[in-house]
């Protein structure tokens, strides 16, 4: 007799723990009696109907890829658009295959085809996903991150140490944007455990379109107020979804801006968000009397295939464990997680809002997780501008306590100060 066929296939960019969940979902399925392939090149493969990119997979092959970075089956973006008209092409190719479970590994939009799949071919192939993204926005029941995104936080604070320190010695800034997409989990994560002197993220604005000028002067009069307490130096973390409410025409001072070449939308990586606040800012305060070093820098990529800490070498192992486990049982349309130490699935239909799009988890700036977050930034709050804290602010300044007032205090117009 035959042996049923799993494959496996991975969609969206890398993600440390990738290879923990194919390596666990590999060997629990061939204990079990089944074969198992994986698709290399991701989606991109199936719609193009390369059935050259399968690859079949043993226990020797994955026994100790579980602690390592990157994904051994590699990885694409494909967006719903551009998939649409190569949908059928991927339907027929994984029944050529034979693949009779799918596991898909990814974010929002990888979740967005699993579910697509499972509902087009219902009864012949039973899918489960398993949520990856450094982002974090995936809603996972109890607040539990996506695999990944503690990997992408470990290495990214050991980074922006580094650099709070060169800042301590040089007398200078860092403005350092991060990944993040549409959410600052990952921005926040890093400025938080690393002790950076602010962070920025979009949840934290509630206007629909943000000017540069609001954020420039928010990191002026972070400066400034470091300065007012003898320190010369500092470090920003801004989240690059903060790209997505500045205003378009806005968006012409951005260097170096692409279009991803499956989704038409603009690379929010391509866009040199520190560096043009960099400038603003410089420009800010030299018109007010104050010169000041600052460096801007990106950090993401540098994060996305790191080795897993232990924490994601576990916790991928449970998914892709539980993956199996769920499908062999007859599971199908459901996204595994973990909650409160069991291995769980969830319908897909659970993680669809009313519009059809996947639901994004957001910063929940009305949480004390945040609330502790911002206690510890070095950034103008409403008590700054009284008497005693105004003086000594408009002091490092050119400006009159009345100018700077005038100047800074619109700022505070954001619900994320209502714990100042």
């Amino acid at each position: 007799m035959e042996k049923e066929i799993v494959g496996i296939v991975v969609g969206g960019g890398p993600a440390p723990g990738i290879n923990g969940v194919i390596g666990a979902a590999t060997i629990e399925a061939i204990n079990h009696g089944k074969k198992v392939v994986g698709i290399v090149g991701g989606f991109n493969s199936l719609f193009e109907g390369n059935k050259n990119s399968v690859h079949p997979l043993t226990i020797e092959d994955v026994s100790r890829i579980h602690t390592t970075g990157g994904s051994i089956l590699r990885t694409s973006r494909d967006s719903p658009e551009n998939a649409k008209a190569k949908f059928k092409t991927l339907m027929t190719t994984l029944k050529q295959i034979g693949i009779k479970y799918l596991i898909t590994i990814g974010g929002e939009g990888t979740l967005f085809m699993a579910h697509w799949i499972e509902r087009e071919g219902r009864g012949s192939i039973n899918v489960v996903h398993t949520p990856k993204t450094i982002d974090n926005d995936i809603p996972i029941p109890g607040g539990l991150s996506t695999f990944g995104y503690q990997t992408a936080r470990h290495v990214g604070v050991g980074l922006v140490n580094n650099i709070m320190e060169d800042a301590k010695t040089m007398g200078r800034w860092y403005f350092i944007s991060t990944m993040g997409r549409h959410t600052g989990h990952l921005a926040l994560g890093i400025g938080k455990a690393s002790g950076a002197t602010i962070t920025l993220i979009p949840e934290e604005f509630p206007e629909a379109r943000l000017s540069i000028k609001k954020i420039t002067d928010i990191l002026a009069g972070s400066i400034i107020k470091r300065l007012s307490m003898g320190k010369d130096h500092g470090v920003a973390i801004i989240a690059e979804g903060i790209v997505e409410k500045l205003e378009p025409s806005e968006l012409d001072r951005c260097e170096n801006v692409q279009k991803d070449e499956t989704t038409g939308k603009i690379r929010l990586p391509d866009i040199q968000i520190a560096r043009v606040l960099k400038d603003s800012v410089r420009d800010e305060l030299h018109s007010i009397g104050i010169k000041t070093t600052i460096v801007s820098m990106n950090i993401g990529y540098e994060l996305r295939a790191a080795d897993p800490i232990p924490f994601d070498v576990e916790y991928t192992k449970n998914l892709g464990y539980g993956a199996i486990r769920y499908l062999l049982k007859g599971g199908t349309g459901a996204m595994i997680v973990v909650y409160e130490g069991h291995i769980m699935s969830i319908p897909f239909v659970e993680m669809i809002d009313s519009q059809g799009a996947i639901k994004i988890r957001k910063v929940d700036i009305n949480s004390e997780i945040y609330e502790v977050a911002r206690k510890y930034m070095i950034r103008l709050e409403k008590e700054d501008f009284e008497e005693d804290h105004l003086k000594r602010l408009a002091a490092v300044t050119k400006m009159s306590q009345e100018e700077f007032k005038a100047k800074f205090s619109y700022i505070l117009d954001s619900v994320s100060l209502q714990y100042s």
